[in-house]
Order: C-alpha cells, then sequence, then structure tokens
C-alpha cells in the first residue's frame, strides 16, 4: 500500500504548464492523496493547489521535491536549510554536490531519484 500521510511535500519549481514535470507531479502527489505546497517563481495553482512565490512559514516538511537545475537552486539553499526537511528529492536535472553536501552537513537526507517513478513503484 502506498505511503500516506508521512507529512507535508514541497514541490520547489512549481509550473501551472500541465507539460512540465512539476505540475504533473503536483497533480500525482494529490491522487497519492499527499498534503503538498507548492513554490514557484510565478503564482497560480494546480488542481486547486496553489502556487506560491514566498516561501512557508511551515517549519513540518517532510520532502521537498526540486523542480529547479543546480544554478537556480543557489538562492535558495538557506531557505531549504532552514526548512529542515526530513527530506530532499534531486529529480532528474536538479543533481547539486555543493547543496547536497550543505544538507549532509545540517544532517538532512537526500536522494537523487524521480519523484513520479517513487510514487508509482510505492517508494515514495
Amino acid at each position: 500500500m502506498q505511503q500516506k500521510n508521512i507529512g507535508k511535500v514541497m514541490v520547489l519549481g512549481a509550473s501551472q504548464n500541465p507539460s512540465r514535470y512539476s505540475n504533473i507531479a503536483i497533480r500525482m502527489l494529490q491522487e497519492y492523496e499527499h498534503d503538498i505546497l507548492a513554490v514557484g517563481r510565478r503564482e497560480g495553482e494546480v488542481n486547486g493547489i496553489p502556487i506560491n512565490t514566498q516561501w512557508p512559514s511551515h517549519q513540518d516538511i517532510h520532502t521537498l521535491t526540486l523542480y529547479l537545475n543546480a544554478q537556480n537552486q543557489v538562492p535558495h539553499y538557506q531557505e531549504i536549510l532552514n526548512l529542515k526537511p526530513k527530506r530532499v528529492i534531486f529529480n532528474p536535472g536538479t543533481e547539486n554536490d555543493a547543496l547536497q553536501n550543505k544538507l549532509s552537513e545540517a544532517g538532512i537526507e537526500f536522494l537523487e531519484a524521480c519523484t513520479l517513478v517513487m510514487l508509482r513503484t510505492n517508494q515514495f
């Protein structure tokens, strides 16, 4: 059975464009009944999930799933570390040794994986 209610899942790099993987991930996370926060460059929504341009004030994010390339992650390093998620998923194309080193130093688990595949194979 799919793991549910692990806590909040934040999608960083969220897009309203239905062909973008971040958008597909939001819809699939919703399908698997996860509690979703979405942060992107532009406000909007995906299936009723608001896309915010501001970081959440929550400190209870279980999983942060990244849809920003390494260069676009740089301005968010401190916010990611301050969020203290239980884990960070680096989706294909988002791999970033510098951020991964910072996460390791902070004791935050990370993995290079695909959120979509993890959901479909009950590994999320």
